[in-house]
């Protein structure tokens, strides 16, 4: 048989690496199509000329481009049989991507654990993106619920990884040369900096976008996830295709633009959980709440980290869980992350 059926969750291994396959040369191209899918406006990435003037030699491509073409790299070999990518951790951006970089992914499995009815586990892989010149660019740990093959299969020991609860702040990679002492809070959209904001405060942002089924595909297929539960409607006892998560989190990142505007750089993904699952037709809409502060040695550079709530349109203002613990059925993602920030 020549064609990928791919993995099961009997066929992962602890310990093995899995290089994945098509490298990407990435271009001004995705830039444009990320910027049309998502109202993305972070100065940043938009300008080559804001960029030079924060310290950069031009302007980098978005951060969630860099983590979701690295992201799509792996779909074959570790989720393209997944229910549903349950969650992240340990995320660091480690060097800018450019225009024209060419990117790279490997995993290594560092977890595995059957689920109780027997029909699938839990595999939990470290990823790392890799540049043309070898270096990582980007590494995160997710963990992602896959179908087995043959129920009978015994089942691997369980091992649970340790992970962080968060990234610590001094463990946080600045890009070289950032520098924010001549930042341009006009050109930027938002007067607020570093100091304005404070642990505890929550902000609505307001606007909200409406998912569609072709937009979603779209995207999907840029990033080259081949995941069959995002375009093959059988795959799933309801007849949805699930939209990406991935999706949600660009489209939330983008509506946090309007309050968080000059959180322009994301720099570590703490932990994240994709908690109920989005369709086409839901409109999405966000809001973030400040879990933390802290100054870097880059020069007007603070590090500020927020939570960043995707929800469906109608959901309870600054609502997480319930009662019982549990995400509220409306809550779609849940995300948490530092970012760099004008001081």
């Amino acid at each position: 048989m020549k064609t990928n059926p791919g993995r099961f969750f009997e066929d992962y291994t602890l310990g093995e690496v899995i290089a994945h396959a098509v490298p990407r040369t990435v271009s001004g191209g995705e830039r444009a199509l990320y910027h049309a899918l998502y109202p993305a406006r972070g100065a940043l990435y938009s300008s080559d000329e804001f960029a030079r003037a924060s310290g950069l030699a031009a302007a980098p491509m978005d951060d969630l481009i860099a983590f979701h073409t690295v992201f799509g790299k792996t779909v074959p070999d570790i989720s393209l049989n997944a229910i549903a990518n349950l969650g992240y951790a340990e995320g660091r951006w480690l060097k800018p991507v450019w225009p024209g970089d060419t990117l790279r992914s490997e995993s290594e499995v560092i977890g595995l654990k059957e689920n109780s009815n027997g029909k699938s586990g839990v595999v939990y892989v470290r990823t790392r993106g890799l540049n043309q010149a070898g270096e990582a660019v980007l590494e995160y740990v997710r963990w992602v619920m896959v179908r087995k093959r043959d129920t009978a299969a015994p089942a691997p020991e369980t091992v649970i990884p340790a992970l962080a609860p968060a990234v610590a702040a001094a463990d946080l990679v600045i890009p070289g040369g950032l520098d924010f002492s001549r930042y341009d809070f006009t050109l930027a959209g938002e007067p607020h900096r570093w100091g304005d904001y404070a642990v505890g405060e929550q902000i609505d942002h307001v606007d909200g976008v409406t998912v569609e089924e072709a937009e979603h595909m779209l995207a999907t297929r840029l990033w080259q996830n081949t995941a069959k539960v995002h375009f093959d409607a059988t795959q799933r006892e309801d007849g949805k295709r699930l939209i990406y998560g991935g999706h949600v989190i660009s489209l939330a990142r983008a509506l946090s633009f309007n309050g968080l505007a000059n959180a322009q750089v994301i720099v570590a993904l703490n932990a994240g959980a994709h908690a109920n699952p989005c369709f086409s037709g839901d409109t999405v809409r966000a809001w973030s709440e400040v879990l933390d502060k802290a100054e870097t040695a880059a020069p007007g550079v603070g590090a500020i980290r927020l939570r960043l709530v995707a929800v469906r349109h109608g959901a309870e203002p600054f609502a997480l869980k319930g009662d019982d613990g549990k995400y509220r059925p409306d809550v779609l993602l849940d995300l948490d992350y530092w970012a760099l920030m004008p001081m």
